[in-house]
């Protein structure tokens, strides 16, 4: 099968202002030219093919959320190649941005003191999606994840694991192809990581 993800001997270095120690050292460093250089993604080769659901594991500080960041056009590769749908996300990050949906467990991209449903009209105004389209898919997705008792609910006042299956909802409403998800399930019980998990499946 044709992949529609490509990594070839991808790295990201990121540089960081030397710190140095002692009473002097905080002044010292503001004046310091001196980098030092942290490797993240070293080297890093995969496909991944049209229908597969693949897995990005590794501990706390492995490089997943940055890879997931450079597959998204957020960030830019040190070296190497990388495509999705065939572009170079960093470089056509509007055209790439219409064709995936995102998910970051630690950032929301719902508005705190709107309810979930304005934020949802939100989106479908910025991605241009049809009517019909967003209704049916709004729909859907509602009634998948359980949410219609708090479409009309601020941001703020729902659960975590409400707000996540919001968040879940608002990357999938306008049909994206591809769909990251960087730790979605993050603080949530049980129940909610089953929902959740069903209907990925799904």
């Amino acid at each position: 099968m044709e992949s529609i993800i490509s990594v070839r001997e991808v790295f990201k270095t990121f540089r960081q202002p030397k710190r140095f120690p002692g009473p002097g050292g905080a002044v010292r460093s503001i004046f310091s030219r001196d980098f030092t250089e942290v490797r993240a993604v070293s080297g890093i080769s995969f496909d991944i093919a049209a229908g597969e659901a693949v897995g990005y594991l590794g501990p706390n500080g492995a490089g997943k959320s940055t890879m997931i960041k450079m597959m998204t056009g957020i960030l830019v590769p040190t070296s190497g190649t990388l495509t999705v749908l065939g572009r170079t996300p960093h470089q056509e990050r509007m055209i790439n941005a219409g064709e995936i949906g995102v998910v970051f467990g630690q950032r929301s991209q719902l508005w705190w003191d709107l309810p979930v449903s304005d934020s949802f009209s939100l989106h479908r105004r910025i991605y241009d999606i049809p009517d019909a389209r967003y209704a049916e898919n709004l729909s859907y997705l509602s009634a998948m994840l359980a949410m219609n008792s708090y479409l009309d609910r601020p941001v703020r006042q729902l659960s975590l694991g409400q707000r996540m299956r919001a968040e879940i909802a608002m990357a999938l409403l306008h049909d994206p192809k591809v769909l990251f998800l960087d730790e979605p399930t993050i603080g949530l019980d049980v129940v909610a990581r089953t929902r959740c998990a069903n209907f990925f499946r799904r």
